[in-house]
């Protein structure tokens, strides 16, 4: 069974394809991505509701075994009834929900519905919920920001390192792909951090987003 996620209701549903089937289908294609086929597992992430309860928002962490060490990624992605105009470059695929019939999935670092409520988070209006759980908190989740208010009008841009999503203004929120067990943020005016588990049964914390103002 796998979960889709509206508002604060996690569906048990099954999907055909599942969400790793997928997601191994299309990481290949992505410039910051390390290995060959990917070999995927779930390792981590959560959830963000979209205040108007229409899109399905999950940051999910998987861990890549293909290669000659594991590698961490960290996939944003969005689950929609329809398809978002002018995002087929962002669409991972689409799959069959037993109750709500067809549903296309994207990368969220291009939607704007899940790059606003990622900037809510950051800014501590939004609160991160548990990936698994209905109506539960996710308290591993820890963001910080100082400063002003944060443009919702983001170019995203993919290149080897992540994603950055650039305002007009030169603020720059770089979204990690590749995740690390590190904490530093020096210089950054805000981020988001959480835990994922490893193959072997390690938890260890990094990174998820780090805003840096112009």
């Amino acid at each position: 069974m796998e979960e889709m996620y509206f508002m604060a209701v996690v569906h048990q549903v099954s999907l055909k394809p599942g969400k790793l089937e997928l997601l191994t289908a299309w990481l290949p294609s992505r410039p910051w991505y390390r290995g060959g086929e990917p070999k995927l597992a779930r390792a981590g992430g959560f959830r963000l509701d979209d205040p108007r309860g229409e899109v399905g928002i999950e940051f999910m962490v998987v861990a890549d075994t293909s290669g000659d060490s594991v590698t961490v990624y960290l996939l944003p992605l969005t689950y929609r009834g329809a398809a978002l105009d002018g995002a087929d470059h962002a669409l991972v695929g689409t799959t069959d929900h037993e109750t709500l019939g067809r549903r296309w999935v994207y990368d969220g670092c291009h939607d704007p519905v899940l790059v606003a409520q990622l900037l809510a988070l950051i800014q501590g209006e939004a609160q991160a919920q548990d990936q698994d759980v209905s109506d539960t908190p996710d308290r591993e989740v820890v963001c910080s920001h100082t400063g002003g208010r944060i443009s919702t009008d983001l170019a995203a841009t993919d290149n080897q390192e992540g994603t950055e999503l650039r305002a007009a203004d030169g603020t720059l929120l770089q979204v990690c792909r590749v995740l690390r067990p590190t904490l530093d943020s020096q210089g950054a005016t805000g981020h988001v951090s959480t835990s994922w588990q490893l193959p072997n049964g390690t938890r260890v914390w990094g990174l998820l987003a780090v805003l840096r103002a112009p």
